[in-house]
């Protein structure tokens, strides 16, 4: 097929070289006029990100695939069967789950999606054929009825696709989906959009009305926080009672798969981030107060990741007094092995410490590259759970905090495994 996706970042981008290696003829466009330079594109791909096998990183990918970057979005449309619109619809950066949690909510920012669809919409009523529009940006339930229907042409058949895939494994998770979501708003649509994904993937199309699939995406997204809040809650109990160990408490919970679902994001450690989960649920929390509900759901998860992320800073304040050493977190990405540091809980425990003054020196090996650092006799919090801080030769006297108990332990050194409740019996 001729496929045209308008959004070449984060997603789009890594999507785009996925179906071009499945054949497609693949055409891109982007405002950011350098998105046709090759060095431009990897800037937003991840260091992780691999094929469908695993077998392949995408820099490589991107050097082999037939993707061909256009200027115009009328390009789009003349050589397009299906277009994808994969533009962002952001939050301000106080609410990517960095910061403490304004008081104030608010919807997400629809005038690049709006602006961009506007143009799509103007440049395909000029012409006689009808085009397949399909729209995978995150969206609250009601907003594509609201200010993206009263600028549809009758020459677009449209439909709502989000997907759920994770930042570092784009890829991965488009070509290796639990389902696909489909949201049909003309019925035309729909076969032409199933019988694309079926050379992509053998999973299961679910088609859905509109808000059902806008309102699937969040649920998803939301419900992932949920599981962590949890898994977190549990951690610190364990931290505080003797002869526990959140790791044996949340396996035996992952083995209850029928009443439980799976034992994905089940594990105490950092809370979520990224430029999904945090954010929609702080969008989720401004629409449940537009809706008057009685009680804030989204609003109470929110405020559990902040506090959990406040149970580390007493802890880190603890050792501080102690031992009267510096701070430095290992880690400020929100995701192991990649530099992604959109919603960073590491950030926002950076920030905890900041707002009552307590300085606090960052580093992350991926984030900083080119930055010599050195291990010094000092309280190192791991932020992120990269692997290469499983190799770190912590110096004797250290004080070594692991929320994700991955770090061995070393004499000499004080290594405190959140959650696992033996260590504080005397």
């Amino acid at each position: 097929m001729k496929i045209g996706i308008i959004g070449l970042g984060k997603l789009g981008l890594p999507c785009a070289v996925a179906i071009a290696a499945k054949g497609h003829t693949v055409i891109g466009y982007d405002t950011n006029p350098e998105i046709n330079s090759k060095v431009h594109p990897k800037l937003v791909l991840y260091s992780n990100e691999l094929n469908e096998d695993c077998t392949e990183s995408i820099d490589n990918m991107l050097e082999n695939t037939t993707l061909k970057f256009v200027d115009s979005v009328d390009e789009i449309i003349y050589n397009s069967e299906i277009i994808f619109i994969a533009v962002q619809t952001p939050h301000k950066s106080v609410f990517e789950g960095s910061n403490v949690m304004p008081v104030e909510r608010e919807d997400f920012d629809y005038t690049v999606l709006v602006n961009c669809f506007k143009e799509l919409s103007t440049k395909i009523e000029k012409q006689s054929e009808s085009k397949i529009v399909t729209i995978i940006s995150t969206v609250l339930p009601g907003t594509l009825r609201k200010y993206i229907l009263p600028i549809t042409t009758s020459k677009i058949k449209l439909c709502y696709n989000p997907y759920f895939i994770a930042m570092g494994t784009v890829v991965y998770d488009f070509y290796n989906p639990e389902f696909i979501l489909l949201g049909i708003i003309d019925k035309e649509a729909e076969a032409p959009v199933i019988e694309f994904y079926n050379t992509i993937t053998k999973s299961q199309v679910f088609v859905t009305t509109l808000e059902n699939a806008e309102m699937i995406k969040v649920s998803y997204n939301t419900f992932i926080t949920t599981k962590i809040v949890l898994a977190n809650n549990i951690m610190e109990m364990c931290h505080k009672l003797p002869n526990t160990n959140v790791d044996d408490v949340m396996m035996a919970l992952k083995k209850a798969d029928t009443r439980l679902i799976s034992g994905a994001y089940l594990n105490g450690g950092m809370g979520d981030g990224g430029g999904c989960h945090p954010r929609d649920n702080i969008a989720m929390s401004w629409l449940s107060n537009k809706l008057n509900i009685q009680n804030n759901y989204y609003d109470f998860i929110m405020r559990k990741r902040e506090a959990q992320t406040g149970f580390f800073v007493d802890i880190i304040l603890e050792k501080q007094k102690s031992t009267g050493l510096d701070i430095v977190i290992l880690g400020t990405a929100f995701k192991a092995n990649t530099n992604l540091e959109t919603g960073s809980p590491a950030i926002l425990l950076k920030n905890l410490l900041e707002n009552i003054h307590i300085q606090c020196e960052t580093y992350d090996p991926y984030v900083n590259q080119g930055y010599k650092f050195e291990l010094q006799k000092k309280i190192y919090f791991i932020g992120c759970k990269h692997d290469v801080f499983k190799t770190y030769d912590f110096k004797e006297g250290s004080v070594v905090i692991d929320p994700n108990r991955y770090i061995p332990l070393k004499d000499g050194v004080d290594i405190i495994h959140v959650g696992v409740g033996n260590q504080i019996l005397q």
